[in-house]
């Protein structure tokens, strides 16, 4: 049996960075949804630690962790993931304690590391569409990674070859780093929206805020 979405409406975006979450979050939220964006809590719990090197900004972010061979690199990936784990903590924590509250969530793509007991809460409290790209897709995310650094925890995924420059070893892992997630997202969501679908439909101009939320509804009920 199908399942419908939630009333009030509480969808959480999640997938890797690049494919369209905080596109359709704001696409709902011009339609007067409230949207909030994860990257944004985040960084607001990190903005001493960012104010120290002059950063803001979710670019701010990325370039504080810096490249996933830096010396300080480790440190500040599990000092993203504890802020992470607590912007989380402290939305679902709101939707807990009002469940009148409506809410379209863009996750960040390494919401799939914040422990089991979050995302229980999250599958919970929220309908948790998944925007997979597909794997011929997977070299604009490389290519927007390089181009627009965003914060991405690598868990272990950025394994450097002898003679390779970083660049390299980024285009070399970020694939695995991809096939490593999906499982992931796959397991955590209630529903999958293929992304060349998605800028297909936008491509001919059918796809706005209503359509795209039918477009999850058909999902859930197959």
């Amino acid at each position: 049996m199908g399942t419908q979405l939630s009333s009030p409406l509480r969808v959480a975006l999640i997938g890797m960075s690049g494919t369209g979450k905080t596109f359709w979050a704001k696409r709902l939220a011009e339609s007067g949804r409230l949207s909030i964006s994860c990257d944004d809590r985040i960084e607001e719990r990190l903005r001493s630690r960012l104010a120290v090197g002059g950063s803001a900004g979710t670019n701010g972010v990325a370039a504080w962790m810096g490249w996933p061979d830096s010396d300080t690199y480790l440190e500040r990936e599990s000092e993203y993931l504890a802020e992470e784990i607590g912007a989380l903590d402290e939305l679902l924590t709101e939707l807990e304690r009002d469940s009148s509250r409506e809410l379209v969530l863009d996750t960040t793509g390494s919401v799939i590391y914040t422990g089991n007991n979050l995302l229980m809460r999250l599958r919970r409290q929220m309908t948790v569409v998944y925007l997979a790209a597909s794997p011929a897709e997977q070299q604009l995310l490389i290519e927007r990674y390089l181009t627009d650094p965003k914060p991405v925890l690598w868990r272990g995924a950025f394994q450097p070859r002898k003679g390779e420059t970083p660049r390299e070893t980024v285009a070399r892992c970020y694939p695995a780093l991809i096939g490593a997630r999906r499982q992931s997202y796959q397991a955590l969501a209630h529903c999958t929206l293929p992304v060349a679908e998605l800028r297909e439909s936008l491509g001919n101009a059918s796809l706005d805020a209503t359509a795209f939320l039918e477009k999850i509804q058909r999902q859930l009920q197959r």
